[in-house]
């Protein structure tokens, strides 16, 4: 009966305006199609209502035994805390990119590493050859036997008070010297192996097995993977949403996982080029499952509100004229009804949005089978959903 009410309106309302639409002249131009959209959406407004007023006409005069109660579900609007978050895309980065050199110049003749590779602080990753050191040491410890030789008689004849103080102590000098050489020579030679200066993955290796290095040259670089950072570029408008100290949420999307970091770091200044500041948090990587430029997203907290009218998005529909609403269950004396009300949307996020205007709490929100309704609906309340969130 109700289906054939409004396909009745519906003809009445296509005759009214002069016809079929394919019989009006249809608008080229932008600002009779603006015109035109205007005068069907008050049409449409127009039709609604009538439909309304007719099936609430019609329910009245019904017999009691024609009356259909649709079947929904329904929960209590309450109020509760509410927090929106923005989400920033990030990545996750080294801490420690620390690079292996040798202390001394030489060819490399043994490279016990390769890229990829795990290496402790400490383990022997490389052998020079330092033949021309070893040549060097061995001229020094020739003329260091000498200037021993000529110290030691120095030394017998200054005892006996022969010749003069200037050669004793310049043959004195001659043998330190040469001595001090030595050590320092030796010293050298001690480095002609190389120890990783630091725990990780070897990253790069800069110097193959058979080149020849000097000091300060790096050989390999080290990725400390222990200790990582998710950095992210934060858009200006969220300056005031972050700060040093706080708890942030870091989600990546490749292992489908989340963790919470600390904010350790916040840019000083703005990229003028694309208006955004730099936040870096600390993570823990003790599973090693987080990799170098690895994927992430950082959840920062724009806005929190305590004491909100918080409801399903789903929940709230929208009229032809751009007006939202949602249904509450109400009352009279044919039993419970669908009742419109209209409300004004805030913030949403995660299918949950706050009702700035339109509902107070306490209410009975409709949810499944509000798609279907009209306003003045006759149903019959199952409150599954209900048991199942007080559950």
């Amino acid at each position: 009966m109700k289906y054939l009410i409004q396909l009745l309106m519906i003809c009445t309302l296509v005759v009214a305006c002069g016809g079929p639409a394919g019989e009006k002249a249809y608008p080229e131009d932008l600002a009779g199609k603006k015109t035109l959209l205007k005068e069907l959406r008050q049409e449409a407004k127009v039709l609604q209502d009538q439909i309304v007023q007719l099936e609430g006409e019609i329910e009245v005069l019904s017999p009691a035994t024609e009356k259909i109660r649709r079947i929904v579900t329904s929960t209590e609007v309450r109020r509760q805390g509410f927090s929106h978050f923005v989400e920033i895309q990030g990545s996750v980065q080294a801490n420690d990119l620390i690079a292996a050199t040798s202390e001394v110049a030489g060819r490399i003749i043994q490279l016990n590493v390769k890229e990829g590779q795990f290496v402790k602080k400490g383990q022997l990753v490389a052998k020079l050859d330092l033949e021309q050191l070893n040549k060097q040491i061995a001229e020094v410890e020739k003329s260091s036997e000498l200037a021993n030789t000529v110290y030691e008689r120095q030394k017998r004849l200054w005892d006996q008070n022969i010749g003069s103080e200037i050669q004793y102590l310049e043959a004195k000098n001659g043998k330190e010297r040469l001595e001090k050489s030595l050590e320092t020579l030796r010293f050298q030679l001690e480095k002609a192996n190389v120890y990783s200066p630091a725990s990780g993955i070897v990253e790069k290796v800069i110097t193959q097995s058979g080149e020849i290095t000097i000091p300060g040259v790096p050989i390999f670089q080290i990725l400390n993977t222990s200790q990582l950072k998710v950095v992210a570029s934060v858009p200006e408008t969220y300056l005031t949403s972050v700060n040093m100290g706080e708890q942030i949420t870091v989600k990546f999307p490749a292992l489908n996982s989340e963790q919470t970091a600390k904010v350790n770091l916040i840019g000083r200044q703005i990229d003028p080029a694309n208006r955004t500041f730099a936040v870096e948090a600390a993570i823990s990587n003790v599973s090693g499952v987080f990799k170098p430029n690895l994927l992430a997203i950082v959840l920062i907290k724009d806005y929190a509100a305590e004491n909100e009218v918080v409801v399903p998005i789903q929940t709230v529909q929208q009229e032809v004229s751009g007006k939202d609403y949602v249904y509450i269950k109400d009352s009279n004396q044919d039993g419970d009804f669908a009742k419109k009300v209209y409300v004004n949307m805030g913030r949403s996020y995660k299918g949950k949005v706050v009702i700035e205007n339109g509902l107070e709490g306490g209410e009975e929100l409709i949810l499944e089978g509000a798609r279907g309704l009209v306003e003045n609906d006759l149903i019959r309340v199952q409150n599954t959903q209900k048991e199942a969130n007080n559950g």
